[in-house]
């Protein structure tokens, strides 16, 4: 949580100055919108990880204003150009007048807060930077629900189409969860809800059919191997957490961890997780990283401390080549051989962490290249829940390898299957390679 709070601290700074400007200077504007555009005004100025000119922000804010008018019928919008000068107090209450003109010109049809948002886009967008964007307090919720997860109630397993059969494949288990304590496993397949045949439906209707009010029953119908188990499995409904690590003990005592994301509470699961593997007397460990956007650089650092015990994990290199060096966090399990898995979707935050592993030595990266997102955004709430996304650093791994735009070649590469199930030793081609690996190195320590 450490970034985030830095974070909003910086908002609440910039708020301050922001309402210092004179009620007058946009009569058709709310003091919100106001504040918003100064804000998002000064947030991209001073935190963009390269220098920003002015009146670059100006013209994207005009023309971004200009494009939204014609696309709902405006055919010549009345929007002069802005011109930029010294004075960025001056260059803001510009900003706020144009926009103010707009909302009284035609605000009553398209509304002066999404006016406020499209010249607040306009900005983000003039930098020519594709992770710096405005976000709705829509798309900002979705973010956060997506990287701090989301309560739901259901009966805790993530699930897939079964390729082979159209019918409900289950991928995980959550631990603790209504389905872990009614006896459901990893791999069933669920061939009917409730009686209803799940062949042919989509991930979507099948989650409908398995969520419902907490404290009611749902009857599942699982086939696990070649048969259908004998009677359906009853499953009481309960508030589930959406999980960010998924882990379980594979054939020849190898640890398996898939990580989602980085959220807020990743490095907290994949402790508990790893705990409980260790307990099993885990002797190697999987950790798949594939398909993981990343996340928090914070929980990139906390996940990486747990692999490596001591030295650099990330530097950050922030405008003006200020460059900051996160370390481990002495909380490192005990050493075991460990595989990385990573794919062309393994990005950002997950990078961090297989750039770490690999430059200290500590395990292998198997799979393919990764995507290649060596810069760092930080998100800034504004006053009406929608926010700003502003890249504002690249980062480095511990050796100084700049993997932006480049991506981390793997140490074991093995490609991708379209037809590869994810997780399952049996059908998965980079967790096989990843365990071949492993035995290997478990027999080499066992001589």
């Amino acid at each position: 949580m450490r970034k985030r709070i830095l974070t909003i601290l910086a908002v609440s700074l910039f708020l301050s100055t922001a309402t210092n400007f004179p009620t007058s200077a946009a009569p058709g504007l709310s003091s919100i919108e106001r504040d918003e555009l100064q804000l998002s005004y000064a947030l991209v100025t001073a935190e963009f990880y390269k220098k920003v000119d002015a009146q670059t922000l100006l013209d994207g804010a005009h023309d971004e204003l200009v494009l939204f008018l014609k696309k709902n019928g405006v055919t010549k919008p009345n929007v002069p150009p802005l011109k930029a000068v010294d004075d960025s107090t001056l260059n803001v209450r510009a900003l706020q007048r144009e926009v103010s003109n707009v909302v009284t010109l035609y605000g009553t049809k398209l509304g002066a807060r999404e006016l406020t948002y499209q010249a607040i886009a306009g900005m983000l967008l003039s930098v020519k930077d594709k992770y710096t964007t405005f976000l709705t307090p829509k798309e900002f919720a979705q973010l956060n629900e997506g990287l701090d997860g989301g309560n739901f109630s259901g009966v805790g397993i993530s699930i897939a189409i079964d390729d082979a059969t159209k019918m409900l494949r289950v991928n995980e288990v959550i631990p603790g969860g209504p389905a872990e304590k009614a006896g459901v496993q990893g791999g069933d397949l669920i061939i009917a809800i409730d009686g209803k045949s799940t062949k042919g439906l989509g991930t979507d209707d099948d989650a409908k059919l398995l969520r419902g009010k907490e404290g009611t029953v749902v009857r599942i119908t699982v086939q696990r191997g070649t048969a259908p188990l004998p009677a359906p499995i009853e499953i009481t409904r309960a508030v589930i957490h959406q999980p960010s690590v998924y882990s379980r003990m594979l054939d020849g005592n190898i640890g398996y961890a898939r990580l989602t994301v980085f959220g807020s509470t990743t490095a907290a699961e994949l402790t508990q997780a790893l705990d409980r593997l260790e307990a099993q007397h885990a002797q190697a460990y999987v950790l798949d990283l594939r398909d993981n956007g990343g996340g928090y650089l914070n929980a990139a650092i906390e996940v990486s401390s747990k692999f490596i015990p001591s030295g650099p994990i990330v530097s950050v290199e922030s405008r003006g080549g200020s460059n900051t060096q996160y370390d481990a966090e002495d909380t490192a399990i005990p050493p075991h051989p460990l595989a990385v898995l990573v794919n062309g979707f393994t990005a950002s935050a997950s990078e961090i962490t297989s750039g770490a592993i690999q430059d200290n030595g500590v395990g292998e990266l198997v799979g393919e290249k990764t995507y290649g997102k060596g810069v760092v955004q930080s998100i800034h709430p504004l006053p009406d829940g929608s926010a700003v996304k502003i890249t504002s650093a690249r980062y480095l791994t511990p050796r100084g390898r700049d993997i932006n735009q480049v991506g981390i070649i793997p140490d074991i590469i093995t490609p991708e299957p379209k037809n590869s199930r994810l997780g399952d030793p049996a059908n998965d081609p980079q967790l096989q390679s990843a365990m071949t690996y492993l035995r290997g190195r478990i027999a080499k320590l066992g001589t």
